[in-house]
């Protein structure tokens, strides 16, 4: 019996389904949620090229105001920007320019919504298509064009950053690599890489436990993941745990009680766990009551356990059995503006009043959970941003108004980076990770 053909995915369903994604986008809809609404034969092919056009949406959207001053309606106009998101910079084109407009000009004859501006949109790319260089050079002094970032982000990063702004914007516009944290309860990371090898899959490592594929995969396709035997999670990512257990000793034969505060989807949890004993507690904590599910599903198929609880952590009276704990992971809600390699989406949906809201829900934990901390015992604030009002401006804050409080060494503001290197830094990680912050508190014995 022959398996039945399917049809290839023509290019301006794609493109379709884009501007579609991106409208959403625009909307104030994640990428992930925008995405989740694509057919699965579409999904892996659409999600390319709509990381592709939100890695360069600032110069699409510079060209659009130069070939129509008048802002078009939301579907038209992200079609169009679409267009020339993927074909302006011809050396990086997933397809020969006048292939995508005519295939974008297809989509909008082919979208019910976009009938009626069809001719507008082929008028549009046609001129594009004959002034390029022009038009491309009309735009090139525009900040948000040339770093596609918003003018806000690239002010803050300059004045947060003053000597990296530039390299941590260019490596926000790189594809982040597929890393993985190896279960060293279980395996080896050296074990695990011969045995990738043997399938032809390559990898290198990084940091303490990561490798690095050489190529991404769908997970499924990963010898040892089902197994439980590693787990999706960036490089810096992969430093909270070791950083929170390095050295610290339980005051109890009980062992050591931990709690992870936001610890939704529980690649955090799960970290912890793989690097404590039987004898320890951990508490995994999370608002969302399906964001805890996602917490059971990922612990349940690495085959550990911990005590996953739905509450608000700044609201302990509502959780807290009174007991401190020897160790706080704190991830807190942030902006994510250091994980912008991954989630592209995240500079067009964040806004400049989210940062200082943000720093005020962090301040707010850090207050509520400290209180939580044993004397001797320490607590790990982090966060996914590059932004200081939500890394050392907090702490700095902070440790001023906590005399108990003492700042351990720690990382500090960890820059994304996209150079692989066999070098060592200071933290032990290599050369490709994202942006993330780290502060190890530890409270002071009473005297």
């Amino acid at each position: 019996m022959t398996t039945p053909s399917v049809a290839p995915v023509a290019l301006w369903q794609q493109l379709q389904a884009v501007a579609h994604a991106l409208a959403q986008v625009r909307r104030g809809v994640s990428g992930t949620a925008a995405l989740a609404e694509v057919p699965p034969a579409l999904r892996p092919g659409v999600q390319a090229l709509l990381f592709q056009v939100l890695r360069q949406l600032g110069r699409a959207q510079a060209l659009r105001a130069q070939l129509a001053p008048r802002v078009p309606a939301p579907l038209p106009d992200a079609l169009l920007c679409t267009a020339l998101a993927l074909a302006w910079d011809e050396a990086h084109a997933p397809y020969e320019p006048h292939t995508l407009v005519n295939q974008a000009v297809e989509a909008a004859k082919k979208t019910r919504a976009l009938q009626g501006q069809a001719n507008f949109l082929n008028a549009c790319l046609r001129r594009f298509l004959r002034e390029r260089d022009a038009l491309v050079q009309a735009t090139q002094q525009e900040q948000q064009a040339q770093w596609n970032h918003p003018v806000w982000w690239i002010k803050r990063l300059q004045k947060d950053h003053p000597g990296h702004w530039q390299s941590m914007l260019e490596a926000n516009n790189q594809a982040a690599p597929m890393t993985l944290r190896v279960n060293t309860q279980r395996i080896s990371r050296e074990a695990l890489q011969v045995r990738w090898q043997a399938t032809g899959i390559a990898a290198s490592p990084v940091g303490q436990q990561g490798l690095v594929l050489q190529q991404a995969r769908a997970v499924r396709e990963i010898p040892g993941f089902e197994e439980g035997l590693c787990s999706v999670q960036d490089a810096a990512a992969q430093c909270a745990a070791q950083l929170l257990l390095s050295g610290l000793k339980s005051f109890s034969v009980a062992g050591l009680r931990v709690l992870d505060a936001c610890a939704a989807p529980g690649g955090k949890t799960a970290h912890l766990l793989e690097l404590l004993g039987p004898q320890d507690h951990v508490v995994a904590l999370d608002i969302d009551p399906l964001r805890c599910e996602r917490i059971d599903q990922n612990l349940q198929r690495l085959g550990l356990q911990a005590q996953v609880v739905a509450a608000d952590a700044a609201r302990p009276q509502q959780w807290w059995d009174g007991q401190p704990f020897d160790a706080v992971l704190l991830d807190a809600p942030c902006t994510a503006s250091g994980i912008v390699r991954r989630h592209p989406d995240v500079r067009w949906l964040r806004r400049e009043t989210d940062v200082a809201q943000l720093a005020a829900i962090q301040k707010n934990l850090l207050n509520t959970l400290w209180p939580l901390v044993r004397p001797g015992g320490r607590l790990l604030y982090c966060t996914c941003s590059v932004f200081k009002a939500e890394g050392d401006d907090q702490l700095k804050t902070f440790v001023g108004h906590n005399t108990d409080a003492q700042l351990l060494p720690c990382l500090g503001h960890l820059r994304p980076q996209t150079v692989r290197t066999d070098a060592a830094l200071a933290d032990n990680l290599p050369g490709d990770h994202d942006g993330f912050y780290y502060a190890l508190l530890e409270k002071k014995l009473a005297l």
